[in-house]
Parts: structure tokens; sequence; C-alpha cells
């Protein structure tokens, strides 16, 4: 049994640790000790300097290569859309100043924006499948009929790609828009489908299309970010539109779980749908159109500084439109490998 003995023995002993400690520090420690500790904090003081600075110069780098890329912007976008057309629409709900740098982009390229159309949630959501069958199955035969690729055996998702992509780019001989492209115009927007700004002005050449993560999406309860069923729909109509209106994909830094990773993960749709990342980052709004340009002259490519993307597309002057159709060209449904467009 432990007594008190025991106790009174273990007390005096940190007192005497106690006291020995403090004679200690107080004398022939003390000196050593406060300069190490003035040396620690020297040497902590002289690392933070130098980070500061490291990071001024960084910062400063960051800036001059942002002013570069702002100036040499223009001159490589130049005149690669010239003379085209292209519908804008978005998927999920993107930043209106997003949507505002990508059609500013367009003009930039040369190109002209004939069209600004939103998605609605009903073209995805659970609620409104019923809709949306029902919907397909009075444009099928018509879809049909054109010869766009689709058919009977179409789904759903494939069929309303298809009509919004001869909404947007059907034409007649003459250059006009097709009785059928305004029917699908009416048939969309009356199923609440569809929503456009201002009206269609003529036929879209090629249609960029415009996804947002949830991070980056405008805040609206009625509009949330895609699901996974809902992204899988949105990177199938990515796909069927290309044979009569090739299409590109633009969203923010791909990351799994948004539509560009969507199609870039999927080997069928990759060889079929361009992508790019970034798009509201300076370098994003040089490469969409760059990346549009490229795709009308037949070269499908993933776009971006993530893993297996290509920074750069090749650079076409005067991309040639899908009503062209040049040999190659994504509207034939063979597309070329990157990097053998017109330079």
């Amino acid at each position: 049994m432990i007594d008190f003995r025991y106790h009174l023995v273990s007390l005096i002993s940190v007192f005497l640790a106690l006291a020995v400690g403090i004679i200690l520090g107080a004398g022939p420690l003390q000196g050593a000790i406060g300069a190490t500790l003035t040396d620690q904090v020297d040497s902590l003081r002289v690392e933070r300097n130098e980070l500061r600075t490291q990071l001024n110069d960084t910062q400063a780098d960051a800036a001059e290569r942002l002013q570069f890329i702002q100036a040499a912007g223009p001159a490589l976008t130049q005149d690669t859309l010239d003379g085209v057309t292209v519908a804008v629409v978005e998927l999920d709900n993107v930043k209106a100043d997003v949507q505002k740098s990508m059609a500013d982009a367009v003009e930039g390229a040369g190109g002209t924006v004939s069209a600004t159309v939103a998605l609605n949630p009903s073209w995805t959501d659970e609620d409104h499948a019923g809709l949306r069958d029902t919907i397909a199955a009075g444009m099928r035969e018509r879809l049909v009929a054109l010869d766009i690729g689709v058919s009977d055996e179409s789904s759903a998702d494939e069929l309303l790609a298809a009509a919004l992509a001869v909404a947007l780019g059907g034409t007649e001989s003459d250059g006009a828009r097709s009785e059928d492209s305004l029917a699908f115009e009416r048939q969309l927007e009356q199923a609440d489908l569809i929503t456009i700004t201002g009206t269609v002005t003529e036929s879209a050449d090629a249609v960029l299309l415009l996804t947002a993560t949830q991070d980056d999406a405008q805040s609206s309860a009625a509009t949330p970010a895609p699901d996974e069923s809902a992204r899988t729909s949105l990177a199938v109509l990515a796909r069927t539109i290309q044979p009569l209106t090739p299409a590109v994909v633009a969203g923010p830094t791909a990351h799994s779980g948004d539509v560009v990773s969507t199609v870039r993960a999927d080997g069928e749709l990759s060889a079929a749908v361009t992508t790019v990342s970034g798009f509201d980052t300076t370098v994003g709004r040089i490469v969409v159109p760059l990346a549009l340009a490229a795709h009308l002259d037949g070269v499908v490519g993933q776009y971006g500084f993530e893993d297996g993307a290509t920074v750069l597309p090749p650079i076409v002057r005067t991309a040639p439109t899908a009503h062209e159709t040049p040999s190659g060209n994504p509207a034939t449904g063979e597309p070329t490998p990157a990097g053998e467009g017109n330079q």
C-alpha cells in the first residue's frame, strides 16, 4: 500500500526539479536559451521576407504573362470565325457574364452570334420525362425523314437533340432558315424545353454549348447543377447534333462529374465532340473561338490544362461553315485526328 511518506517524497522531488530548472534557466543556460530563440526568430523573419519577395516576383511575372496573352489573343483569333454564325446554348445555368464573354469571343474572331438559347430544367429532370417522350415521339417521323443521323430506334434524348440542331441550323437551298427549323423551334419553346433570348436571326454554322459546375452556376433553386443522368443526357445532345450543326462544349476547369469530363471520359463521345475547359479565363476565351474554327475544319480535340488535354488548337483562318462540309468535317460524322486541319 502506498503511504503518506511516498506522496511526501514525490512532492519533494517535483519541487526540487522545479527549483533546479529555475536556477539553471536563470543562470548558466539563460544566455544559451535566449540566443537559440533569438536565432530561430531571426531565421524565420528572413525566410518570411524571402518568401514574400518570391511571391511578389511571381505575381509580377504572372501579370506580365497575362498582359502578353491579352495582347496576343486578338492576333491569334483574328478572322478564325470570319463569316461563321454561331448559336450559343446554355446547358445548365451558366453565369451571365461568362455567356457574354463567350459571345464577345466569337464576335472578336469575326463570327456572328445567331441565337442565344438556354435549356430549361425540363430538358433533363425526371419529372418531365413523360413530356419529353411525348414530344420526341411526335417529332420522330419528321426527323427521320430529314436523314440527319436519327432513326426509329433513337431515344427521346437523341430526337430532341436532333430537333434542336435543326431549329438552330436547318436551312433551305437559298440559305434561309427552313420550315423544319422554324417548326422545331416553336415546338421546343411551346413545350418549355428551351428559352430563346431575342430571336434566331439566321441558321447557325456551329453551336457553342456552355456548361457550368455547381460552384460556377448562377444561384438558382429552379436550375440546379445537373446530376449524372442529366450530364449524360447533355453529353448525348452534344454528340447527336454534330452531323447537322457541329458543336463544341465549353466549361470551367474540368473535374470529375461535369459535362466536359463526361464527354472526355467516353471514347466515342470524345472522338466526335470537341471540348474546352477554363472558358472563364483569359486563355479560355482565346481557345474557344480557335476550337470552334478547328472543329469546323474537321479537327476534334480536347483543350485545356488537364491531363490528356491539348493546350492550343491548330490555328485555322476563315474556317469553313458547316454547310460547306469540307472533307473530314464533323458534319460527315468522320472527325479528323487533331493536327491534320489547316494550320
